[in-house]
């Protein structure tokens, strides 16, 4: 079930993708200040798939579709876009599944009250190594120079 969710979840992230790629950005001026619009572009620049991997793990309401969107129209690579999907969704459905077939339904329970927060630890953590990475390759470029 978690391979078949993982599945049309990147099935439908794609046809959002395709959207953004056709006229994302010129949907997303006319909602969003220019200001905020080249951060966000910068952002994707920067960070590129970790910019999708992160936000596809938190749990609801975390706004998913906005990512997603932003993804097309700013033009990360449709096949590196599927990979992000594939890893932040497939990480978050197959881990809901072990725990499912683990722990039965007392796994439900857990799930239910504390999804959010092992969410939320688990982005907190992924962006930290994300800086961590930024951070030593910076480093390691500034002793190579």
């Amino acid at each position: 079930m978690a391979a078949l969710t993982t599945l049309g979840s990147m099935i439908g992230c794609l046809l959002l993708y395709m959207v953004g790629r056709k006229g994302g950005e010129a949907f997303l001026n006319k909602r969003v200040a220019v200001d905020k619009m080249v951060r966000i572009r910068l952002w994707y620049q920067k960070y590129g798939v970790w910019a999708v991997i992160v936000p596809s793990l938190l749990p609801p309401p975390t706004p998913f579709k906005i990512f997603v969107l932003c993804a097309g129209a700013f033009g990360i690579s449709w096949p590196r876009f599927i990979l992000a999907i594939a890893i932040g969704r497939g990480l978050r459905y197959f881990s809901e599944g072990f725990l499912a077939v683990t722990y039965g339904p007392a796994a439900l329970d857990f799930v239910k009250y504390n999804f959010g927060k092992i969410g939320v630890a688990l982005a907190v953590l992924i962006v930290a190594s994300i800086v961590i990475y930024v951070f030593a390759r910076r480093r390691m470029n500034s002793i190579e120079a």
